[in-house]
């Protein structure tokens, strides 16, 4: 078994589709097992995405995680991070899959509904960020 981090963004949350994207998850064999809605703070999405400090897109990015309340979820079941990447789909939801979360709810490259782990090293960085050992269940 393996546990990964997912994020539905600003986007997902004001389009009111976090159920949705749930049972998308639950459907495909995921489990959740620690959930809650928080807002970033500034300093919280800059630390997160640090590994993008030198790119291009990184202050849009804080800007847009800061913009609104998040939804950050740890998926637990076998393979949950490649099956968590399968069920997002590409990373500009022009290019994903049909039927995929980004193809379904994404507004755009930059809007587009759903962070996951790539690897499960990020993952267990990932995770803890945002949870303690007590919350995950």
């Amino acid at each position: 078994m393996e546990q990964t981090l997912s994020i539905i963004k600003p986007d997902a949350v004001k389009k009111n589709v976090i159920g949705k994207i749930v049972d998308r998850f639950e459907s495909n064999g995921l489990k959740i097992v620690a959930m809650k809605r928080i807002r970033l703070s500034r300093c919280d999405a800059k630390d997160f995405y640090a590994v993008h400090k030198e790119r291009p897109f990184y202050d849009e990015l804080v800007d847009f995680m800061v913009s609104g309340p998040v939804v950050v979820m740890v998926l637990e079941g076998l393979n949950a991070v490649a099956k968590n990447r399968e069920l997002m789909g590409s990373t500009n939801p022009k290019e994903a899959a049909a039927g995929t979360i980004r193809a379904d709810f994404a507004e755009s490259i930059d809007a587009n509904a759903v962070h996951g782990s790539d690897s499960l090293e990020n993952a267990k960085r990932e995770i803890a960020f945002f949870f303690a050992t007590r919350e995950i269940c």
